[in-house]
């Protein structure tokens, strides 16, 4: 009797956690077919659609075959798994198929590669997306094509939304050989069809997704932007999101884009050649990284080059209505459109400890450019209203090298408000000038207004680097020749100072700007340079110690 309750006892335990209910659905076009049970390798489903109508269980697992390509869409709405048992969906090893192969998604005329809807738990690995939806004929305006799809259609609370070691590439929402007009562009976002790479879209008053992670993914070849998080600003209702160690390549507009997220970390990834034209169904203009309405998001240890468009398409740049953003140890290149750009009514955002090489190089009225290239731009737009700031922006031990052939330009908002700018290299070779910030206001040339300023304790090659004519001037100017390993070259390694006794030690203190109660984040004290190498005592001149 005893023996019978003991048993009774295991059994219940197991109904209550479902661990004993978790299965794997295995799908396979080649050996499959959509009568077998799909719960063993050998009786595999055929077809994506298949999985659509399953009931998903927490621990539950979806493993495509290896090497296979899979013509269709893969859509999971309302399924749930729970924490320590997520519902995973990835690739199982089967036939000639070589090791570590993805299993292939191509949603040829589908809307999306993979759609997750009103998801949590849901992990999704190993896998390689594409989607075209080939112009659809029931187009409207407000349709898009998307790679990878995670979306709230109701309100709810939702969680866990993980994706690793994904390939997200070709992803056009119009037939190859369509031509967008030459003024698509200059719309603030596009105005037309585009396709996407992975994108989170949660805009429900009262909905929430939280902890989500992509990680150790490529997307390449894009129509717009590559990875984008759209949440309701007003709530932030995209949380607690990791984007670390991808690489996002050739894409039509931005690199990876945010707006209305909150407690973010981007760490670790290559952004290359944002703002791509070498399809012309790309829209032809995006910054490495940049975003709007959001809060608390540290941008470290990036890669941003190359970045193309007529306006914005800066390496990483913070657009209006953030509060603590901050950029550090990024290394910025070749970006058309600049390297610091911090729009307006923003609060306590700093770019600290970067590497800007050649950024800025865009010359307005030339190649159908509306805004000229800048490598230090304080702007106050911040939409159809008045200028209003940036406030606290923090600008420090950042290196910056300007070859002679590029023309550096610098502009400040008369509304910018607590502005810190101290311990940089402004290596420029050729010539320097103060522009107008030529947002959709432009700002005007007056006296300047900005408060608050500390700017002092910055080297330039020349005093022209930075021009008299703009609004406010470096107190206490160090004018020498840093002496960089290789200027001009592509690793951060290049731009290790070698004039030691012009630099060691020479850096001031950063401290709080007068009148900020709020303070920086991550805190004032840094305790390593962009090479990793530890700072000790009172810091040097820009972004890399010297030994």
């Amino acid at each position: 009797m005893q023996g019978k309750l003991i048993s009774y006892i295991i059994l219940l335990i197991l109904v209550c956690t479902n661990t004993s209910f978790a299965k794997n659905y295995y799908v396979n076009p080649v050996t499959g077919n959509d009568q077998y049970p799909g719960t063993t390798p050998s009786l595999p489903f055929q077809n994506l659609d298949k999985l659509t109508a399953l009931q998903m269980h927490p621990g539950d697992s979806i493993l495509l075959s290896s090497g296979a390509v899979f013509y269709g869409s893969l859509e999971l709405k309302n399924v749930k798994g729970r924490k320590g048992q997520p519902i995973v969906v990835s690739t199982y090893h089967a036939g000639a198929a070589k090791a570590g192969e993805k299993a292939q998604i191509k949603a040829q005329g589908k809307l999306n590669g993979v759609l997750l809807e009103n998801c949590s738990f849901v992990e999704l690995e190993n896998l390689q997306v594409s989607a075209e939806a080939d112009g659809m004929p029931t187009a409207n305006k407000n349709e898009m094509c998307c790679g990878l799809l995670v979306r709230t259609s109701r309100v709810d609370q939702y969680a866990h939304i993980h994706l690793r070691n994904l390939h997200v590439e070709n992803v056009f929402y119009e037939k190859k050989g369509f031509q967008r007009g030459a003024k698509e562009v200059k719309t603030a976002n596009g105005s037309q069809n585009y396709g996407w790479g992975i994108r989170f879209i949660n805009t429900l008053e009262g909905a929430s997704i939280e902890d989500i992670k992509v990680q150790d993914c490529l997307v390449k070849n894009v129509a717009h932007t590559g990875i984008k998080f759209t949440g309701k600003s007003a709530q932030y209702s995209l949380r607690n999101i990791e984007v670390e160690n991808n690489k996002v390549m050739e894409t039509g507009g931005p690199g990876i884009q945010m707006s209305g997220v909150e407690h973010v970390v981007v760490r670790n990834n290559i952004v290359d050649k944002s703002g791509s034209t070498d399809d012309t169904r790309k829209w032809g203009r995006g910054s490495g990284l940049w975003t709007w309405g959001s809060n608390d998001v540290l941008i470290e240890k990036n890669r941003f080059v190359n970045a193309n468009g007529p306006g914005d398409s800066a390496g990483a740049h913070i657009d209006y209505n953030c509060s603590n953003i901050v950029l550090q140890y990024n290394f910025s290149a070749n970006n058309a459109g600049g390297f610091c750009e911090i729009l307006g009514n923003n609060y306590n955002c700093a770019y600290r400890y970067n590497i800007s090489v050649n950024d800025g190089h865009r010359v307005k009225g030339e190649k159908n450019a509306f805004q000229e290239g800048k490598i230090f731009w304080l702007s106050g737009y911040n939409g159809k209203r008045k200028r209003k700031g940036p406030f606290n922006s923090y600008f420090y031990n950042n290196t910056i090298f300007v070859k002679k052939a590029i023309h550096a330009k610098i502009a400040i908002d008369k509304a910018a408000e607590g502005v810190l700018i101290a311990n940089n290299i402004f290596c420029i070779q050729g010539e320097s000038s103060a522009v107008l910030g030529d947002q959709y206001r432009p700002e005007k040339a007056v006296i300047s207004q900005v408060k608050n300023v500390v700017f002092r304790n910055n080297m330039y090659l020349k005093a022209e680097n930075w021009p008299g004519e703009v609004s406010i001037q470096d107190e206490s100017a160090i004018y020498a020749n840093p002496k960089f390993k290789n200027p001009g070259g592509s690793q951060i390694s290049d731009y290790l100072p070698m004039n030691s006794k012009q630099l060691k030690n020479k850096g001031i203190q950063i401290q709080k700007l007068p009148g900020d109660t709020i303070g920086l984040l991550q805190g004032l004290k840094l305790n390593y340079d962009i090479l990793g190498n530890k700072i000790t005592g009172m810091p040097d001149l820009g972004a890399i110690e010297i030994k």
